[in-house]
């Protein structure tokens, strides 16, 4: 899941910001300004019509080809104050825009694709789309924009590279008018026509003497996507290092610090030498097409955990002087564990279940794990619902009632059911659909199976019981006898007791199974604190490299 910063909890997610304040990932892109060329068109409407407009959108070959074959979207957001693009703000969970989207197979281009609320095909939030009205009120500016969803790597559609979108235009909804104007809108059809014009450029990773950015073609990604995959990292580099250094023979210990949902490798320049000084620090890139890979084996998305660990870790430790380049020659399995003791894992919320995944997976390749918050790690307190229960619905509890899925102390901030819809009219990208793009078997239809029916909520129980297979709680319980002894020492977990996206359920049941099997684990429950990054933890884990680096350069 992400990152949330409190003081702005009016409903506005941030970028991930400095270690003490981490928390779900990158939830909301700070929003763009409209490309140079001055203000956005504007249309003038009746009250109430925004939102029953037909839209058409089209582009030329130049752009997309002579066909296209994918998602087309109509995002809309307030345009009241700064000149911010809607296609910015689809990731948004707690203001998201409205949105319209249509799938669409071989259109020419010059041909308009046509979208409008309530029909066929098209896919749409709010479901009932007067709540859009009601947020801004009835006289009020909307803000309009196309895009089309082009990347097969990105997650955000109209923010990933490749991804082509239309210039915003504005859209006054005015009480008791009834004339449509503008240069955005076709005279005859009154239909509001956008035009994709811009693609979405790479994004510029700025460098320092100690701030770089890895970036390697993955073979195993590759293979299994079939296109050429690039996989990136960023690094950070201690005090005293440098690239004599490194010919020299020095080395370094090693921290990879998975970011939470929505968050990228660029959130190490926030991160940098403080939370982890006198380590090297790689924030491996997670996302994918899907969300965030969890870096766990999986059907749909790929083997991540392979890539991170025989791939992304090998080349980053050669290069920067990590702890493998003072392993002794032979086998890079047998070198990863000769070299285990300087390797650790940490990481927030979603990045926080990803660190435990890797050391309970992968024990003899790191030291130790400090996972922060994580993601679900008992299935049977899945933010709430038990997956394991007979008849479970993930919209409505068995009275009825409306399933939350975040808050801000007693209140609650986000339901399930909007939660989804959102997901749903985005498509793949998005955190639930994240969670059962990893976990979930492959369907006849080549997609990853849905755990429960959009519609109703139903939980399918067979998919259900597929997760099993990343149920952290029961690959501790079931395979405990050849585990526990290799993950002495290894484990540390810290929820907070009012966890903003209710995870601690399922930090409990797992601190419960863990003291029942006689481990040693460290899991803590931590007082009033919510979803972020326990500092306490945090001071833990450099005391252990500390350690651990002492017992190195007396081992010499």
């Amino acid at each position: 899941m992400r990152k949330m910063h409190f003081s702005i909890l009016a409903g506005v997610f941030g970028t991930a910001l400095a270690f003490v304040s981490a928390a779900f990932g990158q939830p909301v892109p700070a929003l763009a300004t409209v490309p140079a060329g001055g203000a956005a068109d504007t249309v003038s409407v009746a009250a109430g019509v925004a939102n029953t407009f037909t839209y058409r959108v089209s582009w030329d070959a130049a752009l997309l080809g002579k066909s296209y074959t994918g998602r087309v979207y109509i995002v809309m957001t307030s345009a009241r104050g700064a000149k911010n693009e809607p296609r910015m703000m689809v990731n948004n969970w707690f203001q998201p825009p409205m949105v319209l989207s249509r799938d669409v197979a071989g259109v020419a281009a010059g041909t308009e694709v046509e979208l409008k609320a309530g029909a066929d095909g098209v896919l749409q939030f709010p479901a009932d789309m007067a709540k859009f009205e009601t947020r801004f009120g009835k006289l009020s500016k909307v803000r309009v924009q196309a895009v089309a969803r082009v990347s097969r790597v990105g997650p955000v559609p109209g923010q990933s590279e490749g991804d082509v979108y239309s210039e915003p235009v504005d859209v006054t909804v005015s009480e008791g008018g009834n004339v449509i104007s503008g240069g955005a809108v076709n005279a005859e059809s009154k239909a509001v026509v956008l035009k994709l014009s811009r693609t979405v450029g790479a994004a510029k990773f700025q460098e320092s003497a100690k701030i770089k950015e890895f970036t390697m073609v993955s073979p195993e990604l590759s293979a299994f996507h079939g296109f050429e995959y690039t996989v990136k990292a960023g690094v950070s580099l201690p005090e005293g290092w440098s690239e004599e250094a490194v010919a020299a023979g020095k080395t370094w210990p090693v921290v990879y610090s998975v970011t939470g949902f929505g968050s990228e490798h660029v959130s190490v320049k926030d991160m940098g030498r403080k939370f982890a000084p006198g380590c090297i620090l790689v924030v491996p890139d997670a996302s994918n097409h899907d969300g965030h890979s969890v870096f766990a084996d999986s059907v749909n998305t790929g083997p991540w955990g392979q890539v991170l660990t025989l791939e992304i870790a090998p080349a980053i430790e050669k290069k920067f002087g990590g702890p493998l380049a003072a392993a002794p020659a032979g086998a890079l399995q047998d070198r990863l564990r000769a070299s285990a003791s300087r390797r650790f894992t940490t990481g927030v919320s979603s990045g926080g279940w990803s660190s435990l995944w890797l050391v309970v997976t992968y024990p003899a390749w790191f030291d130790s794990c400090w996972s922060h918050v994580p993601d679900p790690v008992d299935f049977r307190d899945f933010q709430q619902i038990d997956l394991t229960e007979a008849d479970v619905n993930m919209l409505r509890t068995q009275s009825g009632v409306r399933r939350p899925i975040a808050r801000m102390g007693d209140n609650i901030a986000l339901y399930y059911d909007d939660f989804v819809s959102l997901e749903t009219a985005i498509g793949p990208g998005g955190q639930i659909h994240s969670f059962e793009a990893v976990f979930s078997p492959k369907g006849a239809d080549g997609k990853p199976r849905q755990v429960f029916e959009r519609a109703t909520g139903k939980v399918n129980p067979e998919v259900a019981k597929a997760w099993e297979k990343y149920d952290i709680r029961v690959i501790l319980e079931r395979d405990w006898a050849d585990l526990g002894p290799k993950l002495t020492g290894k484990l540390h977990v810290f929820a907070g007791d009012v966890d903003n996206f209710y995870l601690d359920g399922a930090a409990r049941l797992l601190k419960a199974s863990l003291a029942k099997l006689g481990s040693d684990a460290v899991v803590e429950i931590v007082p009033d604190m919510g979803h972020r990054l326990y500092g306490k933890g945090q001071e833990m884990m450099l005391a252990r490299i500390k350690q651990r680096q002492d017992e190195f350069e007396k081992g010499k």
